[in-house]
């Protein structure tokens, strides 16, 4: 049950715990028990080299985790060891995840598109002596990173787990381990123990390794399968997973499948995404909003491009006035769809929307999206389209999701009642504090960073700003260091700003200013591939991006296009807080460039310091 409570500085919304564990429970005994309750449930699929997919049951899973915990404690890693993971999201990164828990270690998830510097950062930090590598190329950049942080004799051991072979030889490391060894190095660890450090993304400065304890993962785990059981589902339910594991979303998501017996396949090349999708159909997704929004562009750029554009556009509005009303009629604020409309979307189900179904698999009945915000119109569509987006909120320090809009108690905008167990407040300065078996136990080495993210009461100052209606859901309204306050002393939060503008098939990315600024301004980096093929729908040709922008004509009609987006974003504030004038860009930002992080978020400093210039000209006299 959800409860939300308000005093004059506080508002505050609770739901109340579902399960407890034991002290003594580790994120092992979920899997164990999987096994002995069903052996031959299927948790895991792999790619059979011909386009479809081979079932991993939990007990074959279990026997090649055990083999190579082995392998490693023959390796001489000893409970409370640090091992670092970097690979690509994969069967292998799941297998030797649990295997570090099984052998004792604190597993420390390393990016795959870390540079070396990155990679030397998070070894030293950590102590870890070990790295498991996907493949030569990312063993490679872990030695330069070991050799960065401990020299050229540096111990660190880095070992390839990236096929079953090269598992298969870790495995053999452990050719002398009992079984009675393995299991004391199991049970070595607590509830409260730390089970693995997840490095911050490091937007607003350099990482810092968060703390996750066996209690956050299997407690915090447990009580949200519970939660949001309507849209995982049960043993016959499947998903892809295509977010990087080591991103803590992802990988909590992963070790709650494995609770539950929900069976997992891995995609890791965007190239071959839709090809998996199709293939192996999954049930429910997690996404993260860019993904939401690459999808919706490409379906009206498909519709545009064989003269439907009209028809998409008319079938859009209408998904999104469907799904407006009957979120109104399940809260109670309306009446629900009328006939007229419930004819136009049966009509648009059949020539649109099942298009948009079947490109990812078919099958699917819910999409969960975290990560970063979601535009709200954008979660209308595809929930009106028969893909219900469920808007989740958390960070790396609380192992993820910490609330979630789950069937039946969903507003789209807001991201969810808290999990149970959780409880979320909101501080009379509008920051989010957040409590609860999910919220981590500080930061690895840096007592003074966990001091300061923690109030008096306990609870983890989130440095999100948000609010929560009389029910209890939770909208977040920016970040607390992003606020803008213009040189008028107007606060302008830039997301809801940039989400807005961001949502037009032209814009890959957008950054608001107006810091100590007369008024509030865009950068604006257009999509070089959604670019294209809107020139030659206007009979421009084929231009890249630098060629636009040196054609008179089209750089006017671009504009045109971009202004309209901004125009439609300036709708939702005030005109103090409105995009006043924008700068279009001819760069792209990315992970490799050091402006997304992997989740694609902004590192905001990052484009702030790296196109100084062009904002200046915006505020030049």
């Amino acid at each position: 049950m959800t409860t939300s409570s308000a005093t004059a500085d506080i508002r505050e919304s609770h739901t109340e715990q579902l399960i407890g564990l034991q002290d003594s429970a580790t994120i092992t005994d979920g899997v164990l028990a999987l096994a002995e309750r069903d052996p031959s449930c299927r948790v895991y699929a792999v790619r059979n080299g011909a386009g479809g997919w081979v079932d991993v049951t939990v007990t074959q899973f279990l026997a090649e985790v055990r083999a190579v915990a082995k392998g490693l404690i023959g390796l001489g890693v000893e409970p409370g060891d640090r091992v670092a993971v970097m690979a690509r999201t994969s069967y292998g990164w799941a297998a030797v995840d649990q295997a570090i828990w099984f052998a004792g270690g604190v597993s420390v998830p390393i990016y795959e598109t870390s540079s070396s510097h990155q990679v030397a950062h998070l070894l030293a930090d950590s102590g870890a002596q070990v790295v498991l590598a996907g493949d030569e190329q990312l063993a490679s950049r872990a030695m330069a990173g070991a050799n960065m942080s401990f020299g050229r004799d540096s111990s660190v051991q880095i070992l390839p787990i990236g096929s079953a072979a090269e598992r298969e030889s870790l495995a053999a490391r452990g050719a002398e381990v009992t079984d009675h060894q393995l299991e004391q190095a199991r049970t070595s660890a607590a509830a409260d123990d730390v089970a693995t450090l997840v490095y911050t993304s490091g937007t607003t400065g350099r990482p810092k390794g968060a703390q996750i304890t066996h209690r956050n993962l299997a407690e915090g785990g447990a009580n949200i399968l519970s939660f949001a059981e309507d849209i995982l589902g049960d043993g016959e339910s499947r998903t892809l997973l295509f977010l990087p594991l080591a991103h803590v979303l992802a990988r909590a998501v992963q070790l709650m499948c494995l609770q539950r017996g929900i069976q997992v396949a891995h995609s890791s090349d965007t190239s071959t995404l839709l090809q998996d999708l199709a293939s192996f159909r999954p049930t429910w997704l997690l996404a993260v909003p860019r993904v939401m929004e690459k999808v919706y562009q490409a379906a009206a750029s498909a519709a545009e491009a064989k003269g439907a554009g009209r028809i998409f556009e008319a079938a859009r509005r209408t998904a999104v006035q469907y799904s407006q009303a009957v979120e109104a009629a399940q809260s109670g604020t309306g009446s629900g769809p009328s006939a007229l409309l419930r004819a136009r979307h049966a009509a648009f189900s059949r020539v649109v929307y099942s298009t948009l179904r079947e490109k990812l698999g078919g099958q699917v009945s819910h999409i969960v999206s975290g990560a970063s915000p979601l535009n709200p119109e954008l979660g209308h569509f595809f929930t009106g389209a028969g893909l219900p987006i469920q808007e989740g909120y958390g960070l790396t320090e609380t192992t993820a999701p910490i609330t979630l809009n789950i069937p039946g108690a969903t507003r789209i905008g807001s991201v969810g009642l808290p999990v149970p167990g959780c409880t979320v407040r909101i501080a009379s300065d509008g920051e989010i504090l957040l409590k609860g078996p999910v919220v981590f136990a500080g930061y690895h080495h840096n007592d003074d960073a966990s001091q300061d993210v923690f109030d008096a009461e306990g609870f983890f100052r989130s440095g999100d700003l948000g609010s929560l209606d009389e029910d209890g859901f939770l909208r977040i309204t920016g970040r607390k260091k992003e606020l803008i306050v213009t040189a008028g002393g107007k606060n302008v939060s830039p997301a809801p700003l940039e989400e807005a503008v961001r949502s037009h098939r032209l814009v890959s990315q957008v950054v608001v200013l107006g810091d100590n600024r007369p008024f509030v301004s865009a950068l604006i980096f257009p999509d070089a591939e959604q670019l294209a093929g809107w020139a030659q729908e206007r009979g421009l040709g084929r231009l890249s991006l630098t060629e636009l922008l040196q054609d008179r004509e089209a750089a006017r009609a671009l504009r045109a296009e971009l202004q309209a987006a901004v125009d439609a974003a300036n709708t939702e504030v005030s005109r103090a807080e409105s995009i006043r004038a924008f700068e279009v860009l001819d760069a792209e930002l990315t992970e490799s460039s050091g402006h997304l992080t992997p989740s694609m978020k902004l590192i905001r400093h990052a484009v702030l310091e790296d196109f100084a210039d062009a904002a200046e000209r915006i505020y030049a006299p």
